[in-house]
C-alpha cells in the first residue's frame, strides 16, 4: 500500500468518526428533548387536572346554597376554612395555598401548589372581594428546568 492510499484510508476512517460523533449526538439530545417533553406533558396534565378539580367547587363559602349575593358578602381572604381538608374541599377558596405532592409511577418528585385571588375582570389581583377569581397554579419538580404555571379566572356567574 503506498503513502497516498495510507492517507485516503486514514481520511477515511476520520470522516466515519466524525459523522459517528454527530450521529451519536444527535440521537443524544434527541432523547433529551424527548425527556424534557414528556416531563413537561405531566406538569401540565397535573396542573390541568387541578384546574378541573377546582371547577366542580362553589365560587365562594357562601355560594354553596345561594348564588344571588353583594360581592362584599363573599369570603375574605380567600381561604379554606376551619376543618376543611382536601378531598372534601366544597368551595374554590379551599385551594388558596393549597401543595400537594405527587409521586406515582412514571411521575416522581411534583410539588403542585394553588393560590387563589379575588381579580378584577382584566385579571388584575385586587384586595377586596369582586365576582372574578383567579386560580394560579405552580407544578415544579426537579426535572424541569422551569417550573409550569397555569392560571384560570372563574366568575361567580360561571360556577353553576
Amino acid at each position: 500500500m503506498n503513502t497516498g492510499q495510507s492517507l485516503l484510508a486514514l481520511g477515511a476512517l476520520l470522516l466515519l468518526s466524525f459523522i459517528s460523533l454527530n450521529f451519536n449526538s444527535t440521537v443524544l439530545q434527541n432523547t433529551t428533548v424527548e425527556t424534557e417533553n414528556k416531563v413537561y406533558l405531566t406538569a401540565f396534565s397535573l396542573a390541568d387536572d387541578l384546574i378541573e378539580e377546582i371547577k366542580q367547587k362553589a365560587f365562594d363559602e357562601r355560594t354553596i346554597d345561594f348564588q344571588a349575593i353583594n360581592q362584599s358578602q363573599l369570603t375574605y381572604p380567600p381561604g379554606k376554612e376551619v376543618g376543611e381538608v382536601w378531598p372534601n374541599f366544597d368551595d374554590m377558596d379551599d385551594y388558596n395555598n393549597y401543595e400537594k405532592p405527587v409521586s406515582l409511577p412514571h411521575v416522581e418528585d411534583y410539588e403542585v401548589s394553588c393560590q387563589v385571588n379575588y381579580v378584577n375582570s382584566s385579571g388584575q389581583i385586587l384586595s377586596t372581594q369582586s365576582y372574578f377569581k383567579k386560580v394560579s397554579i405552580k407544578v415544579d419538580s426537579k426535572y424541569l428546568r422551569t417550573p409550569l404555571y397555569m392560571s384560570f379566572i372563574f366568575s361567580l356567574h360561571s360556577k353553576n
